[in-house]
């Protein structure tokens, strides 16, 4: 037995006879086996073991959870309860499990029985235990468990249980086990910590020239703007390919490839894994391209390509229902379906619509617009965003505390040549609840990815596997890519 960083314990050799455990695995690999496969794991899986009729399946759950279970429940000093919990795994190559507890009403010891063949560490899959911070958040591994042979892993399960499978690494061999946990009374959970909030900021003062100076003049035409937000309402979502300009955006490239940013890793692992660029020590066309994110300008400009009220200039449902107010006649036919059908306002150029604001600055204003003007105040659009480096291994998670609300995503990737979806990397939206995707958006070169989405939405960046490696045959010098991630409130 071993405290640390958790209570677990390996017990090599669990059953004494070869040829049962041989028979075992063969009634194993026969089984149905299903894709698992979701923001936190990809695995297969059989189906639930409790009542399945082979025989060496049989004896086992007999043992396990009969004499091996009172015996632990002896040394555990845990009432254990006689509940059959276990099924099949099967990894193979780039498959994983990554950061979780393993906390769930009832369960409070994991066991895991290796069936595998020769194994070290070079092939991955091992059992990683992560010990934790002040808050019971994972920290680090801080031990790593190597598969192997007729070896049995139990734990307890408890708030600190941080464990993961690292990714499998070999293309021949499969990681086999028999896995489960014994049920009895749950334990008492410290309170839910809650991470610090991201700061959200206004939009930077900077007028329409920083468009014209990045973006591809394509997006800043008007009747084209109209388009966009045409298939941006029906959709919620849209990817404007070669999105700023190409000198603009090999600069940026550049900058990235140059190595000359300063990277951190952001954490807790069972909530995320990636790198963020340090903002203040980043070369200036890096810092310009932040800026471009957060200016004036491009929050209108996203207004008009989205419908949203990202700026005051930006019409509103209100606006619309003044204006349609204004043209009611008093026909009967005014009043008809028809005459009250609402249809989307018009685009604003961001040109005419940043100078009318310093037209509109000097005029003097009355009790009911200043009236306007605190409401527009408590409610000032705003963002948050940060430059990531994506590299093999990385990660989000969609966890507990995940915040739902309505917000507007935009992504634009670079350094993406050669990227495949099997790498992972991808952004995978879901509905809460739900494993199902309702929309993935895959990483593509000088491409911005917007998505709006509600309180019933998640998303999360699915794990990088060791696949992405096949990007540095064609790219020697790339090791993943990088994304300005940003987020829009109205």
């Amino acid at each position: 037995m071993d405290m640390e960083p958790f209570l677990h314990c390996v017990i090599p050799d669990f059953i004494q006879s070869q040829n049962f455990l041989e028979g075992l695995q063969k009634e194993l690999l026969n089984l149905d086996f299903h894709e698992k496969y979701n923001d936190l794991y990809k695995f297969q899986q059989s189906d639930d073991l409790k009542k399945r009729r082979e025989p060496h399946i049989c004896a086992l759950r007999k043992v396990l959870f009969e004499d091996f279970r009172t015996w632990l429940a002896d040394i555990s000093k845990i009432d254990l309860e006689s509940t059959i919990d276990m099924s099949c795994a099967k990894y193979e190559f780039s498959d994983a499990l990554l950061c979780h507890d393993d906390e769930l009403e009832g369960r409070r010891i994991a066991f895991i029985l290796y069936l595998v063949p020769p194994w070290d560490r070079s092939l991955g899959g091992t059992l990683d235990l992560y010990d934790v911070d002040e808050h019971f958040q994972p920290k680090q591994i801080v031990k790593s468990l190597i598969p192997s042979w007729n070896t049995l892993v139990f734990f307890e399960v408890s708030p600190v249980s941080f464990h993961q499978v690292s990714e499998v690494l070999s293309e021949e061999k499969s990681r086999l086990s028999i896995s489960g946990w014994f049920h009895g009374p749950s334990l008492t959970r410290p309170p839910n910590y809650f991470e610090p909030l991201v700061p959200r900021s206004p939009h930077i003062p900077q007028d329409h020239e920083i468009l014209y100076d990045w973006i591809n003049p394509t997006y800043l035409d008007m009747d084209y703007q109209v388009q966009i937000q045409e298939e941006f309402e029906e959709r919620s979502e849209i990817l404007l390919k070669e999105f700023l300009k190409p000198e603009k955006f090999a600069e940026v490239c550049e900058a990235l490839e140059k190595e000359d940013v300063k990277w951190s890793s952001r954490g807790p692992p069972n909530k995320r894994f990636y790198e963020k660029a340090e903002e203040s020590k980043l070369p200036n066309i890096l810092k310009d391209c932040m800026e471009l994110f957060r200016s004036e300008a491009l929050f209108l400009l996203l207004s008009n390509f989205t419908g949203l009220k990202l700026h005051f200039l930006a019409p509103s449902e209100e606006d619309e229902v003044e204006d349609k107010k204004e043209g009611e006649g008093t026909s009967a036919a005014d009043h008809t379906e028809e005459g009250t059908s609402h249809s989307s306002p018009g685009p604003q150029s961001p040109q005419t619509a940043v100078s009318h604001s310093s037209q509109q600055s000097s005029e003097q204003t009355d009790p009911e617009s200043e009236e306007n003007e605190a409401k527009r105040d408590s409610s000032v659009p705003t963002c948050q965003g940060e430059l990531r480096r994506w590299k093999t291994g990385h990660y989000t998670l969609i966890h507990d505390n995940s915040k739902t609300e309505f917000a507007l995503d935009l992504l634009l990737y670079c350094g993406c040549e050669g990227w495949e979806p099997e790498y992972g990397g991808f952004t995978s939206y879901i509905a809460k609840g739900e494993d199902e995707e309702l929309l993935t958006v895959n990483p593509e070169n000088n491409s911005l990815a917007l998505v709006y989405r509600d309180r019933e939405t998640l998303k999360f960046v699915k794990h990088i596997n060791h696949r992405s490696l096949e990007q540095k045959k064609a790219f020697p010098n790339r090791t993943g890519f990088w994304d300005f991630s940003f987020v829009y409130y109205e």
